[in-house]
């Protein structure tokens, strides 16, 4: 029997997932990818294969699990067989400046960044910046994890000299601007099955470390939530309405991901004081917050694991039947 094939090395960011497959009577199977082999004289098993390698995993532990995720996905598109999120979606997952290339390549604005790899390279490209503020972050990271602001460049500097420095996972920086906002808040649009799903409001106010997932709210200490209430309106708030301009704009990035070969993706931008869209983050592993879906009274598949798990069962069946086919006309 043909299985829905999940890749990923962090078993908290599946489990709404599993549930959302038990729901609908879904058959799947969790291919927990931190360390293994890949046999390329064996072919894969049948069935629909969704990528879920995170660009954060080497902060768990598993320092060479996309490695791994990039030898199985050449495998499995070698065999043919159906991949959400397949090569492409990896390489632009770990890497932002592919990400910022692909997405200028497609009309998509983007803030200014500079790449550096080395100390004195670093320094320099802060200092193009002039005496204004400056962000720092790693090309790898996830989560907005590593995202730094430093109001003047002499304090990235200092930064760099000090105890407090990591050096990012592949050696390379980006140096970016900072775009100031008219609230302290960026927008993240969710697309499953390459089309537009929801969009969601983020709190900056604690800083660049957004990750949605509910495991994040629950003991992942890079991921702190803010509590709705009265005072502290909740992080993250699926919008009612989207006006033209956002919806001109989601329908560019539908075309992006479509060029890019990417079914699921959650995509950041942030508007400036003058109303432009930039779009920093392409997270091609996506979670959700079920907190934000129950207040926004989504359920089933207007849910994003919901949405998620339908998607691939369609494209479980479409694969059956595009087996059948070809037995038939053989």
């Amino acid at each position: 029997m043909a299985h829905i094939h999940v890749l990923h090395e962090n078993a908290q960011w599946v489990e709404p997932l599993r549930a959302a497959f038990a729901a609908q009577d879904l058959p799947f199977a969790e291919w927990f990818l931190d360390q293994g082999e890949v046999d390329f004289a064996l072919p894969p098993p049948a069935g629909v294969f969704y990528n879920r390698m995170s660009a954060s995993s080497h902060t768990r532990d598993h320092r060479f699990a996309a490695e791994l995720t990039a030898a199985v996905l050449a495998w499995l598109e070698r065999h043919g067989r159906p991949v959400v999120n397949g090569g492409r979606a990896l390489d632009l997952e770990i890497s932002k400046a592919r990400q910022y290339a692909a997405l200028e390549a497609a009309g998509i604005r983007v803030p200014r960044t500079i790449v550096a790899v080395g100390r004195d390279a670093v320094v320099k490209a802060a200092r193009r910046f002039g005496e204004g503020p400056v962000i720092l972050k790693p090309n790898r990271g996830g989560k907005g994890l590593g995202v730094q602001l430093f109001a003047h460049p002499d304090l990235l500097v200092a930064h760099l000299d000090s105890a407090d420095y990591i050096p990012p996972i592949d050696g390379t920086h980006l140096l970016q601007e900072y775009v100031r906002a008219p609230e302290p808040f960026i927008t993240r649009a969710e697309f499953v099955g390459g089309r537009f799903l929801y969009a969601v409001r983020v709190s900056t106010a604690q800083g660049f470390e957004l990750c949605p997932a509910d495991a994040c709210a629950v003991g992942d200490a890079f991921c702190p939530t803010v509590p709705g209430t009265a005072a502290a309106p909740a992080r993250f708030q699926i919008l009612e309405r989207i006006d033209p301009a956002r919806r001109a704009l989601f329908d560019r990035y539908e075309a992006f991901l479509a060029a890019n070969r990417i079914g699921i993706a959650g995509i950041e931008f942030i508007t400036d004081l003058s109303g432009e869209f930039l779009t920093y983050d392409v997270n091609t592993n996506t979670n959700y917050n079920a907190e934000a879906e129950a207040a926004a009274g989504l359920s089933g598949t207007a849910t994003g694991m919901g949405a998620v798990a339908a998607f691939l069962g369609q494209e479980l069946r479409r694969s059956g039947d595009a087996s059948r086919a070809r037995i038939a006309a053989f």
